[in-house]
């Protein structure tokens, strides 16, 4: 053992010689100069060792120092399978962390169901109820609204009286000058029409005729029936005298110069106009309306075509008897 630590204090001084001399020789190559130091001197390369023991240690120090050779020779050993057994670790750490990662990464993808679920399909179709509900509410409180609108308009009193009638001065079928005077303290019903109508003015006055002989039997009172002509060209007296005589015994007649025949619908809002001529055949397109005019010839209601003989004999009765009232 001590010959084992003097061959190692032997080396270490040949290499610290060595070690003496290099540095010498970097610190002269710095410095130009001709001459350089020979490398006989230097030992062959020896392994690194820790730091030099003085020459005059004890055998004591020197056991300890060569404990701590064998502990430094095995030191290199120890460092490179630290190394392995580190990359081992961090190997495993690795495959860890990997793993880990697939985990969390599997574990942080939703599950994917269907495209509608049941909660959502659910959802939709209470709120589908609701809406369809909602507005169905809605549309009959706007129907309601509408109706009670309607009954009190009707249930209401009067704005006021229809501007519809008037003063004329007309002839009648037995080509007598007659004015409005000439029908006061009578209930009468008065159509504008032409002789040559070829079928609508027939009609009307066949159902004017008929409600006046059904008014008369269920509530009798009796009703004047007027015809005006708005064909004054060519409904003359002779014209209209034949013409009313088809229809009832009471049917009156008017007929007069186109300005009076003008006059007369203007009063009572008629619209009549003549259609395309041939020679001497042409219609009259007109007004299809009869107004029911009270004792003092004053408007009280209008019936039009869509009124049967049954509505209108209805109708002037009731507008007679709230009159009466």
């Amino acid at each position: 053992m001590a010959t084992a630590v003097w061959r190692n204090a032997s080396r270490l001084r040949s290499f610290n010689r060595c070690l003496y001399a290099r540095s010498l020789s970097q610190f002269r190559s710095s410095i130009p100069s001709s001459t350089t130091t020979p490398h006989s001197l230097c030992a062959p390369s020896l392994p690194s060792f820790p730091p030099v023991i003085p020459v005059g240690a004890e055998f004591k120090s020197l056991g300890i120092y060569g404990r701590f050779l064998s502990n430094s020779t095995a030191t290199p050993t120890e460092n490179q399978e630290k190394p392995s057994s580190s990359s081992k670790t961090n190997s495993e750490e690795t495959q860890n962390t990997g793993g880990s990662q697939q985990s969390s990464g599997s574990e942080g993808k939703p599950v994917r169901g269907g495209p509608v679920s049941w909660l959502s399909f659910l959802l939709l179709l209470a709120t589908g109820i609701g809406i369809i509900f909602y507005y169905d509410n809605l549309k009959k409180r706007h129907i309601e609204e509408i109706s009670n609108a309607s009954k009190a308009v009707k249930e209401g009193p009067s704005a006021g009286k229809a501007a519809i009638g008037g003063p004329f001065n007309l002839v009648n079928h037995d080509g007598k000058h007659v004015t409005e005077k000439d029908f006061k303290g009578k209930w009468t019903l008065v159509y504008f029409g032409f002789t040559h109508c070829p079928d609508i003015c027939p009609d009307e006055l066949l159902k004017l005729a008929a409600a006046i002989d059904k008014i008369k039997e269920k509530a009798g009172i009796d009703i004047v029936p007027v015809f005006i002509s708005v064909d004054p060209e060519r409904d003359t007296i002779e014209q209209v005298r034949e013409y009313v005589k088809e229809f009832h015994p009471k049917l009156v007649g008017l007929t007069g110069t186109p300005d009076e025949i003008k006059k007369v619908a203007r009063a009572y809002r008629v619209y009549y106009m003549k259609t395309a001529e041939e020679d001497s055949v042409y219609l009259v397109d007109h007004s299809i309306v009869m107004y029911l005019m009270d004792p003092n010839m004053e408007f009280v209601k209008f019936f039009g075509k869509n009124n049967d003989v049954n509505s209108l004999t209805d109708g002037v009765i009731k507008e007679i008897s709230q009159r009466k009232k």
